[in-house]
C-alpha cells in the first residue's frame, strides 16, 4: 500500500509581517501540508519566519527546507530547535543538509571544508540533537517526543547513508551541485533510480520506512511546453525538449498528465512526499486538489 501523498511549499523571498502571514495562510488555503523555508544567506531566517507562519495558520507543519549544518553549533541549534517546536505548538519538521554554496560560507567567515568533512559535521550534529534533545535534562524542552522529526537533504553516496540511518524524511535534491554550488546539473530518471536504490540499500535494516521526497524545480499546467522550458533548455544546453520533460524534478503539462506523473513517480521512486518552490506554489495547487487524500 503506498504512502499518501504529502505536499509542501518552500517560501523563499523575505516579506514584511503581514506579507509573509498572509502567504502563509494562502498556503493553507491553498491545502499545503507543510509550510517550509531554506537556509541561505540573503534569504529568510529560518525559525522567526516558522513561529510567524505558526501565528498565521492552524493546520499545516512547519519546517527548513534545509538547514545548513555548517552554519550551527549543534548544542546552540538544539536551543533553537526546542524554542520554535515548542512555539509552533509541536508542529516542527527539521530538516538537515551540509550546505553547498562555498560563497556563503566565505561570506559568513565560516570554514568550508572538503565533501567528508561537511558530512561529518552533519553527523556529529545529527547524534548530537539527538542527545540532547532526547534527555530530561535539556532546557528549553521540545514539545515532540522522542524527537522531532528529522529531514535529511541528500545525494552523495554518504549522504545517503545518513539519511537511511537517521532520517525520518529522506529528501532527494534530484539535482546534482557543482563544486562551488552555483550550478546545479539536473538528475535524469535513470540516475535518480540509482541513487534512491543506494539509499534503499543503506535503508534495508530500518525498522520502519522513511517517508521519501523530491524537490520539484518547476510546475506549469499547460498544453504548450516550448515556452516554461525554454529558461530551463537555456541553462541545460545538454537538455533536449522531451529530455526536459522527463526529468523527475519538472512537472510540465496538462492537468491529467501531471497528475499521472505524480501517480508514476510514487510508484518507481516512491516519492509521496513533494515540495514545490515559492513561485510554483498557485501553479501547483490544481494538482494537489486533485490528488489529495490519494
Amino acid at each position: 500500500m503506498p504512502r499518501p501523498f504529502r505536499f509542501g511549499v518552500n517560501l523563499l523571498d523575505p516579506a514584511s509581517a503581514g506579507e509573509w502571514r498572509a502567504k502563509c495562510r494562502r498556503a493553507e488555503e491553498l491545502g499545503y501540508d507543510v509550510i517550509l523555508v531554506p537556509d541561505h544567506l540573503g534569504w529568510v531566517a529560518p525559525f522567526p519566519a516558522l513561529v510567524a507562519a505558526a501565528e498565521a495558520t492552524e493546520r499545516p507543519r512547519l519546517g527548513t527546507f534545509v538547514l545548513n549544518a555548517g552554519f550551527s553549533n549543534p548544542a546552540l541549534l538544539a536551543r533553537e530547535v526546542a524554542t520554535t517546536d515548542a512555539l509552533t505548538d509541536g508542529r516542527l519538521e527539521l530538516g538537515l543538509g551540509t550546505g553547498y554554496v562555498r560563497e556563503e560560507h566565505e561570506r559568513a567567515g565560516l570554514p568550508w571544508g572538503t565533501p567528508g568533512e561537511r558530512v561529518a559535521h552533519l553527523r556529529h550534529t545529527v547524534e548530537e540533537l539527538d542527545r540532547l534533545l532526547g534527555s530530561p535534562d535539556h532546557l528549553p524542552r521540545a514539545v515532540q517526543r522522542p524527537r522531532v522529526p528529522l529531514l535529511i537533504g541528500a545525494n552523495g553516496d554518504r549522504m545517503l547513508r545518513l539519511a537511511a540511518e537517521h532520517a525520518d524524511i529522506a529528501a532527494f535534491t534530484g539535482a546534482r551541485p557543482s563544486t562551488n554550488g552555483d550550478k546545479l546539473t539536473p538528475l535524469t530518471a535513470e540516475e535518480l533510480d540509482e541513487r534512491v536504490a543506494l539509499y534503499r540499500t543503506h535503508a534495508a535494516g530500518r525498522a520502519e520506512p522513511a517517508e521519501l521526497n523530491l524537490l520539484i524545480q518547476l510546475v506549469a499546467i499547460t498544453d504548450d511546453p516550448g515556452p516554461v522550458l525554454a529558461p530551463l533548455l537555456g541553462r541545460q544546453p545538454q537538455l533536449t525538449r522531451d529530455g526536459a520533460l522527463a526529468l523527475p524534478i519538472v512537472l510540465v503539462g496538462t492537468l491529467d498528465e501531471i497528475v499521472a506523473r505524480v501517480h508514476a513517480q510514487r510508484e518507481r521512486f516512491g516519492f509521496s512526499y513533494l515540495t514545490v518552490l515559492e513561485p510554483h506554489m498557485e501553479a501547483f495547487a490544481p494538482v494537489l486538489e486533485a490528488l489529495r487524500g490519494q
